[in-house]
């Protein structure tokens, strides 16, 4: 468990400068542009949409699905860390195996859910916001559903756990499926500060 709390800390660390980055860059550009915005963009500002957070709500509801089906196969006592030869070390009862898996998905869907909330109806409050938004469109959908790389990363560290508990079998190393995942969602995310920023450096100024 340790390993994938070091896993989870480093994803949501990058996910942070990431943000960081856009922040700044938009900060940037609104200072390199001080014109108003129009009514027009105004009636343009962005809504919450369930689109925004559709990645962690469909891992929240596998990881319920994949609970609702090992629970009856699982010990009493579950091991849930393992020795570089896949032996368990150390075990945790089922009932809070059962919380290590749900709660934290519910925990980051929420948080998707919060971020793009408050990204919308601060769009609906400050023109310059919303001018800002409108213009990089893709925006609030990339940030809400950013968080699934924590959330696939821990469903497959539970999948293994239940699967090991159940039928004494592992999938894969955990840290090599967790760099997968990463470097998956570095690309991702590269693609789309790329494309961001070159749709808005070709904005009409």
């Amino acid at each position: 468990m340790s390993t994938l709390l070091i896993i989870l800390t480093v994803v949501f660390l990058f996910s942070l400068a990431c943000g960081a980055v856009m922040w700044l860059f938009l900060r940037s550009r609104r200072a390199a542009r001080p014109d108003q915005p129009t009514a027009k963009t105004a009636a343009e500002a962005p809504v919450f949409r369930w689109r925004y957070i559709a990645l962690p709500m469909v891992v929240l509801i596998l990881t319920a699905a994949m609970v609702g089906y090992f629970y009856r196969l699982l010990p009493p006592e579950v091991a849930y860390h393992f020795r570089s030869d896949g032996s368990p070390d150390q075990w945790l009862n089922r009932s809070t195996i059962v919380l290590w898996a749900l709660l934290p998905q519910f925990f980051l869907t929420i948080l998707a859910g919060a971020v793009t909330w408050g990204l919308t109806t601060l769009s609906s409050l400050s023109i310059e916001v919303a001018a800002i938004i409108a213009k990089l469109g893709r925006l609030l959908l990339v940030m809400g559903n950013m968080v699934v790389i924590p959330q696939v990363i821990l469903c497959f560290a539970m999948l293994d756990i239940f699967s090991y508990n159940s039928y004494q079998v592992h999938i894969l190393p955990l840290w090599v499926f967790a760099l997968i995942v990463m470097a998956v969602g570095a690309i991702v995310l590269t693609v789309f500060f790329f494309q961001t920023i070159r749709q808005t450096w070709v904005t009409p100024r």
